[in-house]
């Protein structure tokens, strides 16, 4: 009998609703004096198998996030993290960063009192992360993700579609491109009836906006075009903070069970800019099945390249621990996805 080629551990959690598969431990380094160059060596080595083992079905789904824990780039973090979907590895995720904080605390690898706040930083190929994990008598209680700079890059920025006509669209860079639009425009509300129209508009968009100058972001992350389409509307329920329904259709049409804590912190900046989040105030962010997130501005950022500093909190929870192997002689190999 042959043995399994790889035994791959790994910590299930979901950050409102969102799944997020993390693996502490590879069988092997991935290269690089920074995790940034890490990611790239990932691209093209067994990483990438290992990735696409863990999202293909009949290990996982096509809707699968997770993350490997890394070295950091310097002491300054506990450690770092690469990203990774049915597509390939991401340069920034909210919800994976939350679950990352949260799973960090739980299992000890970051100590915690059992009341306050305890920061878990982290280094991801977009920058400097924090998760900020609250506790309440000892247990996790809400967990908030302090993201990089977030910035407009473009507004009204135009899309010819098949299906959908043309389209105007905002961009915004939150540690990865952002296009984002009312989900009227293209005539549907934020529903999981809707879902399969809000993909084929997700796909259709994205590629109505290679070829405009504006859809390549502002930094060398090795990650040119737009990440994610944005759809938004109103939510109207008691309260006085500003409350807007989303849903993040990226990666090659991955759909965010959660309202996406990247996408949040680019819906954040373009409110902010726009004037309807005034200063000081929250932004209610739900999710197409109703689970919900808080953001707000912490920090404007002077010079060149500004942003803002956007901390957006929710809850993550561990769903289950497994261990995840090939057998060499499995015809099915890495696995496939038929979605």
């Amino acid at each position: 009998m042959k043995a399994a080629m790889w035994e791959i551990e790994t910590f299930d959690y979901h950050t409102a609703g969102e799944p997020f598969r993390i693996v502490p431990t590879l069988p092997f380094l991935i290269e690089g004096s920074t995790v940034q160059e890490r990611r790239e060596y990932a691209i093209s080595g067994d990483a990438d198998k290992i990735r696409k083992l863990l999202v293909n079905e009949p290990r996982g789904h096509g809707d699968m996030y997770g993350g490997f824990v890394v070295p950091p780039n310097d002491p300054g973090a506990h450690f770092g993290a690469l990203f990774w979907h049915r597509e390939g590895f991401s340069t920034v995720c909210g919800h994976g960063t939350m679950a990352l904080g949260t799973w960090a605390v739980r299992s000890g690898l970051v100590r915690a009192p059992d009341d306050g706040d305890t920061d878990v930083v982290i280094d991801i190929p977009s920058g400097r992360v924090t998760a900020r994990v609250s506790m309440l008598e000892g247990k996790v209680h809400e967990v908030a993700f302090r993201n990089v700079p977030s910035f407009v890059v473009a507004r009204d920025v135009e899309a010819q579609t098949t299906d959908f006509g043309r389209l105007r669209v905002d961009l915004a860079w939150s540690g990865a491109l952002y296009a984002s639009l009312p989900a009227a425009a293209v005539g549907l509300e934020v529903t999981p009836s809707n879902l399969a129209r809000v993909v084929a508009a997700g796909h259709q968009i994205v590629a109505g906006l290679e070829r405009q100058p504006a859809s390549f972001g502002p930094f060398e992350t090795g990650m040119d075009g737009v990440f994610g389409t944005i759809f938004h509307e109103p939510v109207k329920a008691p309260g006085a903070a500003l409350k807007q329904r989303n849903v993040s259709v990226f990666a090659d049409g991955q759909v965010a069970r959660s309202p996406s804590g990247s996408g949040t912190a680019a819906r954040v900046a373009l409110l902010s800019d726009s004037g309807e989040l005034a200063e000081g105030e929250t932004l209610e962010s739900y999710s197409i099945i109703d689970s919900r997130f808080a953001a707000r501005v912490v920090d404007r950022l002077s010079g060149p390249d500004g942003g803002l500093v956007v901390e957006v909190s929710g809850r993550s929870f561990p769903v289950g621990e497994g261990k995840f192997s090939l057998d060499a002689d499995d015809e099915l190999g890495l696995g496939f996805v038929l979605r």
